[in-house]
Order: C-alpha cells, then sequence, then structure tokens
C-alpha cells in the first residue's frame, strides 16, 4: 500500500480490499480502495478506520485523482466514483489538485443538543457549528452520535476570520477528529454563505467556489510513502 497526504489527512491507497481495516490502517485516517480503475477513470471504497464506509471524500478522492494520475500519466482530467457519486479532478501545478465535488443541500439552522447546527449535504452527511473551534472536543463526539443523526454525521465547528475566510477543526465520523477535510471545507463554505471561500484547518488551507449548488475544492495530494 501507499501511503498519501492531504493536508496531514493520510490516507493509505490499496489495490485490493484490506482483510482488516483496523488492523491494516494503523496511523492514517483511513484506506482508499481501488476497486477497478482505467488510464482516466477509478472506482474506489473510502474505508474508516473503525471499519465503516465513508460515502465520499474530498481529500480521499483527491489522493485517488493524483494517484491515478500519477499511474497512468494523465495530466488533466480524472473522474474518481465513489457509490454513486462522481467526481471530476484537474490536476494543476504544485500537486494541487481542482475537484468538481457535484451538488451541495443545505439545511435551515436547527437547534440540536443546544448547539445550532446547519446540516450540510456533500454526498455524506455534516453538521456545521458557527463558534470557537476549539470547542471542537466537546461539540463533535455530542453530535457525532446523537439520535438526530441515525446514520451518524461528520461535524465542523468554525468561525469567521474574513470577508471570504473561516478557521475550522473538523470531527470525522468513524475517526475522530482530523487535520483537514475536503468535504468539511465545502460543508462550511455552504453553512456560512461563503463563495469563493479560503478555509483553514490545522493542516493548512483548501478553496472553495460554487457555481450554482456544484461545488468546487482546490487543494493538494501527495504521496508521502
Amino acid at each position: 500500500m501507499e501511503r498519501w497526504s492531504a493536508l496531514g489527512n493520510v490516507y493509505l491507497v490499496a489495490e485490493q480490499t484490506p482483510t482488516d481495516v483496523t488492523a491494516s490502517v494503523g496511523d492514517a485516517d483511513g484506506i482508499v480502495e481501488v476497486v477497478e480503475h482505467g488510464d482516466d477513470w477509478a472506482e474506489v471504497r473510502i474505508w474508516n478506520p473503525d471499519g465503516s464506509l465513508a460515502e465520499m471524500s474530498g481529500n480521499g478522492t483527491r489522493i485517488a485523482a493524483r494517484w491515478l494520475s500519477s499511474r497512468s500519466g494523465r495530466r488533466e482530467h480524472v473522474t474518481i466514483r465513489v457509490g454513486p457519486r462522481q467526481t471530476t479532478a484537474r490536476m494543476l501545478p504544485n500537486l494541487l489538485v481542482e475537484q468538481d465535488l457535484g451538488t451541495v443541500e443545505v439545511s435551515p439552522p436547527e437547534e440540536i443538543a443546544g448547539v445550532t447546527v446547519v446540516r450540510v449535504s456533500v454526498g455524506n452527511p455534516h453538521a456545521v457549528v458557527e463558534g470557537d473551534p476549539d470547542e471542537l472536543p466537546h461539540i463533535g463526539p455530542l453530535l457525532e452520535t446523537h439520535e438526530a443523526f441515525p446514520q451518524r454525521t461528520n461535524v465542523q465547528v468554525a468561525r469567521r476570520v474574513g470577508p471570504d475566510e473561516a478557521a475550522a477543526r473538523v470531527w470525522e465520523r468513524g475517526v475522530g477528529e482530523t487535520s483537514a477535510s475536503g468535504t468539511s471545507a465545502v460543508a462550511v463554505a455552504a453553512a456560512l454563505a461563503l463563495d469563493p471561500a479560503t478555509i483553514r484547518f490545522p493542516g493548512g488551507a483548501l478553496a472553495v467556489r460554487f457555481e450554482g449548488r456544484k461545488a468546487f475544492l482546490t487543494g493538494p495530494a501527495e504521496r508521502v510513502g
């Protein structure tokens, strides 16, 4: 397996199904299993450390896109499929990748467990809280397993730091806190109505822009082992 990083969010890329995900993942944030691929497309499964499957991952699919590009020599566009969702990725200089992550759905704010939450779907579920990111260690596990989210949810606590910027920390479903998250960046930008946006995580910044309800995410991905 190859080890890849997207702003410190580390995934192992495997070309066969792991026999034991929890044993194989080690200190990584998950496993990107390449189920099938051609020169400019790949179908992947994204495994969380607890053995569950993620419906979508911005960083995971970006890693898959860069992995496929480096393997096949494709330097422009590749397509990554995760279940019914598909993302088109464009290779940019300096290890950057721009992804078309598809449509985003934003729900009205609601109160859950005494916290104001905006639900966002980026092909996977998110609960965005506008507040102090340092509150994530409390709010993250509280909302991830709350009965309002029967399938559990990813959680972000974000604070506006400029007209088009936010600082955020993320609690990923089935993982815990991670250094960065691609779909979380999109969820934060959508919930806070920032467009275009720079979302700053402890691991680094991701750029988000929208065309209507369609989200585009730009960030790095590189092999680290």
